[in-house]
């Protein structure tokens, strides 16, 4: 009887030291993350402008004026279409990349680094230094070259400037999926792709039936990382375009900033934020649902 007390004394010990020892991450989570949702839950029920000691509480006004602003619904759409075209674009270079740097050749780990350098840089700096190339470097050669596509700034027609985005994004944001296919590529079995060779299985139907039901957790975390970017993006734009020409390029986030410090719509801005963070986290669950049923275990 005392040698089982013993045992639940020191269960009872084990388990308050556990506790101790996770309280002050607890304690951070909820003083940096929990708390604010809720303060930003109650500020976007109040018309408030940030700083001013009065405010009134007007409900769900706030996004009853979002979902009927039109500045929104264009910047949703637009994060939207970026969105699904980064999706296409960097999973396909990445799932590219990836088989060929994942194979033995001379220089393999020179040219590995240089693929992931671009990921090291700060994605504003990345913005401002692809600006000055959009502004001076590629019309000069366009003109230079004699290349009509290439003399004007891709940035200052609305139909382009997406695209001038895009391209950088894509520039960059290759490198971190490509290094995480490449380590989801290693826990293939060499076994089997050794006997679907002497099977007479080319290149893709290896790709495609044994190396990708590998691949698809891997994939289902790089989609919902991307599909993040996409609907958060701002940096790319705020340092390449502020949002033009003319909104074309305005994005949810970029909107969110300009209504909250800069036209002093702090109540708004939290609401518009709030409706972006159910977007995210709906359109989340649904890629890993969806990726969840396609894993192999």
């Amino acid at each position: 009887m005392k040698k089982n007390n013993g045992k639940s004394r020191l269960g009872r010990e084990k388990y308050i030291t556990y506790l101790l020892f996770a309280l002050p991450g607890f304690l951070l989570y909820l003083c940096f993350f929990v708390s604010p949702l809720f303060l930003g839950v109650y500020y976007s029920l109040l018309d408030w402008n940030g700083f001013s000691k009065n405010y009134n509480f007007i409900g769900l006004k706030n996004y009853v004026k979002a979902f009927s602003n039109n500045d929104f619904r264009r910047a949703i759409l637009f994060n939207i279409r970026y969105s699904i075209m980064l999706i296409i674009l960097v999973i396909a270079i990445s799932l590219f990349l990836s088989v060929i740097l994942n194979r033995n050749f001379r220089f393999r780990t020179f040219v590995r680094s240089v693929f992931f350098m671009p990921a090291v840089l700060s994605m504003l700096t990345v913005g401002l230094i692809f600006s000055e190339i959009y502004f001076r470097a590629l019309p000069a050669f366009g003109q230079l070259t004699g290349i009509p596509a290439l003399s004007a700034n891709i940035l200052s027609s609305k139909t382009t400037a997406i695209f001038g985005v895009l391209f950088v994004h894509v520039w960059q944001g290759v490198a971190i999926p490509t290094v995480l296919l490449m380590s989801a590529l290693q826990t293939v079995p060499s076994e089997i792709l050794e006997s679907s060779l002497i099977d007479g299985a080319n290149r893709w139907q290896q790709f495609w039936k044994i190396m990708m039901p590998f691949l698809v957790p891997t994939l289902g975390v790089i989609l919902v990382l991307l599909l993040r970017d996409g609907l958060t993006l701002f940096d790319y734009v705020y340092g390449l375009t502020e949002g033009g020409p003319g909104g074309a390029t305005r994005t949810i986030t970029l909107l969110i900033y300009q209504q909250g410090f800069e036209e002093w719509n702090f109540s708004f801005a939290i609401a518009e934020s709030l409706i972006l963070s159910v977007l995210l986290a709906s359109l989340s669950l649904v890629q890993i649902t969806f990726t969840q049923k396609k894993q192999i275990y």
